[in-house]
């Protein structure tokens, strides 16, 4: 696969994952709650398959690539606290945690793109790398919020909804800027 094709599918994957992962952290009364964990399980897991697979599309060491590695780990650090059969505090903990590297890792790459000349793709990622930054931001801030009065269900739905939205943003202009299609 090359890496125009690499990046443009990492990108979709990481856009469907992240998707899921917020359909997964919406409160339902129609959708069981195993399922719910499922869905954001899976979607983190293509969360942090995309942004591998993005940053491995890079040919260069930059921000951007950086960014999406910082993400993947971020990514992975979730998918622990989903995983570990730890207390709910340490859960909590990581969880944090891995949204804060998560929005680390976009703000990273919202940053690279500040240093390109400016183009109708970059908008995009600039939005969407700038939206995933404030919904894991969110994300992680629920997570406190949890942890110290027991609540955040809600900010939790909306920054997944926010990070969702962006990563289709940070997609669609990496399949405007392909020449794959």
């Amino acid at each position: 696969m090359n890496n125009t094709l690499r990046a443009l599918f990492g990108a979709w994957v990481q856009a469907l994952g992240t998707t899921l992962s917020a359909i997964g952290s919406t409160p339902s009364l129609k959708i069981k709650q195993k399922i719910l964990a499922d869905l954001n399980l899976w979607g983190n897991v293509m969360q942090a398959t995309g942004n591998a697979l993005l940053a491995e599309s890079e040919q260069k060491l930059d921000l951007d690539k950086i960014g999406n590695e910082v993400q993947a780990f971020g990514n992975s650090t979730v998918i622990a606290s989903i995983l570990l059969d730890i207390q709910r505090e340490y859960k909590l903990e990581l969880d944090i945690k891995g949204n804060l590297l998560q929005a680390l890792g976009s703000g990273m790459s919202f940053t690279d793109v500040l240093e390109h000349e400016p183009s109708i793709p970059d908008l995009y990622s600039l939005y969407g790398n700038l939206l995933q930054a404030i919904g894991n931001s969110l994300q992680a801030l629920a997570g406190i919020n949890k942890l110290q009065v027991g609540e955040g269900e809600h900010i939790n739905t909306i920054g997944s909804w926010i990070q969702a939205i962006g990563a289709i943003l940070t997609a669609k202009a990496q399949s405007m800027g392909s020449d794959v299609l």
